[in-house]
């Protein structure tokens, strides 16, 4: 039983935070166990119901129908990815990251499959959940989008596509397209419903006749990551919204009588540390995995974190070179793992067993199957099989359950031993 699970999901004190170690992060890993600007557009008047994004008058028997919603230049579309590595601020890599096996591991299965849902990522204060998360900007992969389009749409998928660039397809337009890496998009806890949904100038479109949407951040992280950090204590008002985004895949903005949808389809990444307050059911249920971090308790290995990091600090470029190979070895490891994900196969069997145990457990609903399912693939997929295994089920299915299992007041063992010890009982 031992060997096929993470010491960080047995463990409250798995080795954490920033420092590094000879061996190989991945082989580690492995182990079974904005700038605010307005963007006006022009709209068009017709009658009955128009394919795009819509805006409606109550008073009239007419739709507004945008044509053109928030298309900055194409040149400063371009120019954006090398402004912004220019001047971003140096980020701790993921590679020097020692330990948490089990936090990491759930993130690098969210980038391979980002239809697993997202992480919880629960622990002590200063375990490096924010650190890890931040880090994993380095290993995104590119994504094809739509210049000029501010929801970062798929050129080849209508479910995340924006209404307008959806009609140019249909018109026969010719899309340019280029490639650029996944966004990570942090939602500050103080931030407005506006700034996070997107507003509309109302005057403007009753005066004027001129339609002018300010995208937030969830037109943003769109195809992207979403990153909240103390998720626990956002305001309920927040975590509604994100609940809606979440379930629907889009994000609709309803003002006066103007309605504006566009594709919010967006990894969801939350930390928090327990002891400031429980995360509501409903959103909890919304993250794909979960995972559990502790607090580092050997003496050497916390020296050793602590003069990694002060080496960090005392120069951030030439300790990132340090990691160069390590990275590149794992960003190739991901693209490889996302472009063979889809000829992984699990057996009929094996679904069964695995259904079984979320039957056996209580899990209400079937998210927990689906992700289960998922996060099993792509963990094959990062291995390099194309078939799962019951080590790659038993590995996963402790974060995609831990978090969905009844929560039993007089209860003292840990929910994740739960969900093992009943892996067991029906694998066996």
């Amino acid at each position: 039983m031992a060997t096929l699970i993470t010491n960080s999901s047995t463990s409250g004190s798995s080795p954490a935070l920033l420092a590094s170690r000879p061996r190989s992060v991945t082989s580690s890993l492995l182990r079974p166990v904005s700038l605010r600007a307005s963007y006006p557009a022009r709209i068009r008047h017709a009658s009955g119901l128009n394919k795009g994004i819509g805006v409606g008058f109550s008073r009239e028997a007419r739709r507004v129908v945008v044509s053109n919603v928030a298309a900055p230049e194409r040149n400063s579309v371009e120019m954006a990815p090398r402004l912004a590595k220019e001047s971003q601020r140096p980020v701790y890599p993921f590679s020097a990251i020692v330990g948490q096996d089990e936090m990491k591991l759930c993130l690098l299965l969210n980038v391979i499959d980002p239809k697993i849902g997202g992480v919880m990522i629960m622990g002590d204060r200063g375990t490096g959940k924010s650190t890890t998360v931040r880090s994993l900007v380095d290993l995104l992969p590119e994504i094809k989008v739509v210049i000029g389009d501010p929801f970062n749409s798929d050129p080849e998928d209508p479910e995340s596509m924006g209404a307008e660039v959806r009609e140019r397809i249909m018109s026969g337009e010719e899309i340019p397209v280029t490639a650029t890496k996944i966004t990570m998009v942090d939602l500050p806890l103080g931030a407005t419903e506006d700034r996070v949904c997107g507003t509309i100038d109302i005057e403007k479109a009753l005066t004027e006749g001129v339609k002018a949407f300010e995208p937030g951040l969830l037109a943003k992280a769109n195809r992207g990551i979403l990153y909240v950090d103390e998720v626990n204590l956002l305001d309920d008002h927040l975590v509604d919204v994100l609940l809606d985004s979440a379930a629907s895949g889009w994000n609709t903005v309803e003002r006066e009588g103007i309605s504006i949808s566009h594709p919010a389809r967006f990894i969801l990444i939350g930390s928090g540390n327990p002891e400031e307050g429980e995360l509501r059911p409903q959103l909890l249920d919304r993250f794909g995995m979960h995972a559990q971090v502790g607090t580092v308790r050997d003496a050497e290995l916390r020296v050793k974190i602590v003069e990694e990091r002060a080496r960090f600090d005392r120069d951030p470029k030439g300790f990132r070179e340090s990691y160069n190979a390590e990275q590149e070895k794992l960003q190739q490891q991901i693209g490889s793992a996302r472009s063979t994900l889809a000829a992984v196969q699990i057996d009929h069997e094996l679904r069964v067993k695995i259904s079984k145990v979320c039957a056996e457990l209580n899990v209400d609903g079937l998210r927990g199957d689906i992700v289960t399912n998922r996060a099993a693939k792509a963990l094959a997929a990062l291995k390099g099989r194309d078939q799962v295994t019951a080590e790659d089920i038993a590995t996963v299915i402790p974060n995609c359950l831990r978090h969905r299992l009844r929560k039993d007041p007089l209860e003292s063992i840990d929910s994740g031993l739960l969900v093992i010890e009943k892996f067991y009982e029906v694998f066996s």
